[in-house]
């Protein structure tokens, strides 16, 4: 196993832990942004090849003005599948709330940006998209137990 392949598994581990969940809240994920933002998106996640991330960029449903963040996502043939499980935080994260309000979006993988519109996942399709990220971070497990009557949102960016 490679070293970012070991580096992986641990993080899926550790993420089922609440002490984890709040260093990558406070520390991981600003430091992600700022290596996302000096790589010009080339590096997301470190850079770790077995956790597909982009950097999802949407407009403040308040302020109007663009809100970046760094996300996992679930390759589903051209779309990209998000989660807005916000660690198990009782409240939605601001993302997913600003795609509600405007499903204009821009995501960058790799250092290509994509424009994309974010349809929200219901029903069958939920369940089974719900199921699929779960392979990719077994984390939204706890999560979702976490969140306690939130619902995770879920949502499809499709090109446009």
């Amino acid at each position: 196993m490679s070293v970012s392949g070991a580096l992986v598994g641990l993080a899926r581990r550790l993420a089922r832990y609440r002490v984890t969940v709040v260093l990558a809240r406070t520390v991981i994920v600003p430091a992600d942004r700022l290596v996302a933002r000096l790589s010009r998106g080339r590096l997301v996640t470190f850079g770790l090849k077995q956790l597909p991330s982009l950097l999802l960029t949407t407009t403040g449903r308040r302020s109007g003005e663009p809100r970046t963040v760094p996300l996992l996502y679930l390759p589903d043939g051209e779309t990209f599948v998000v989660i807005g499980s916000n660690f198990g935080q009782q409240a939605h994260p601001a993302w997913s709330s600003n795609l509600l309000a405007n499903p204009e979006a821009t995501v960058m993988v790799h250092g290509t940006a994509t424009a994309v519109r974010a349809h929200l996942a219901e029903g069958a399709e939920r369940d089974h998209l719900l199921t699929a990220l779960k392979t990719v971070w077994p984390a939204y497990s706890s999560y979702e137990t976490w969140a306690g009557e939130r619902t995770l949102r879920i949502f499809r960016l499709t090109p446009r």
